[in-house]
């Protein structure tokens, strides 16, 4: 999802200071519920953990270029199972910052641009998760069905907010759009491969719940809604 340099350049690029700082009042706000729920520790090692693992989502999992931008295995939805949104979001946009630091320089002015496509959609995850995952039901006991409908709406995000920002950055012609639908093409294998690892992630924090069951993870993991 790392959009490509020179695809939003000069002044228009401004425009993602503005949608960063939304992206980061939507992080704030994330944050903030997690430590009136699970305290402020909670959030602190989740936050690390989370950071770890996005960065290590970039740097070791399969990533490649393909059209405007690169498909990478990000799984928001995974995170946000895991460890809540509070923390998947801040681990986001730490380890974002931390790849393009330490391996990707040239990916720093695209920063504004790709924290958003990160975070906005895990925003919609976690909205979502409210209204089809009941109340009475642990993380850890989701459904494929529902499971799919979360990543669909993590990774179809992060499609939907490349596709803007390369429509913004290069306009309509005919070999951008056709960059566009090969990334999302692209993209969708990711669909349909994070609800499997989503579930036989749940499936060992349940099978490990002497474990699972700390500050370290989500509250809901393993207990319904209080």
């Amino acid at each position: 999802m790392h959009i490509e340099p020179g695809i939003v350049d000069g002044a228009k690029i401004v425009l993602s200071y503005g949608t960063a700082a939304a992206s980061f009042g939507l992080l704030g706000k994330m944050a903030l519920d997690t430590v009136r729920k699970s305290g402020i520790a909670s959030l602190a090692v989740r936050s690390v953990i989370t950071s770890l693992l996005v960065f290590a989502f970039f740097e070791v999992l399969p990533h490649y270029p393909v059209g405007v931008s690169e498909v990478h295995f990000i799984l928001g939805a995974t995170l946000f199972l895991m460890f809540g949104a509070g923390p998947a979001a801040i681990g986001l946009a730490v380890g974002l910052g931390l790849q393009g630091f330490l391996f990707a320089p040239f990916d720093l002015p695209q920063y504004g641009i790709n924290v958003t496509t990160l975070i906005v959609p895990l925003w919609a995850v976690s909205l979502l998760a409210k209204k089809i995952i009941p109340e009475k039901t642990a993380y850890v006991d989701v459904s494929y069905k529902q499971a799919l409908a979360l990543s669909t709406t993590y990774q179809g995000g992060i499609v939907a907010w490349v596709a803007f920002w390369a429509f913004y950055g290069q306009g309509f012609g005919a070999e951008n759009m056709a960059s566009i639908g090969s990334f999302g093409a692209a993209y969708m294998l990711v669909v349909v491969a994070e609800p499997l690892l989503d579930l036989a992630v749940l499936a060992a924090a349940k099978t490990m719940a002497p474990f699972t069951k700390t500050i370290a993870f989500e509250s809901r993991l393993h207990e319904a809604a209080a």
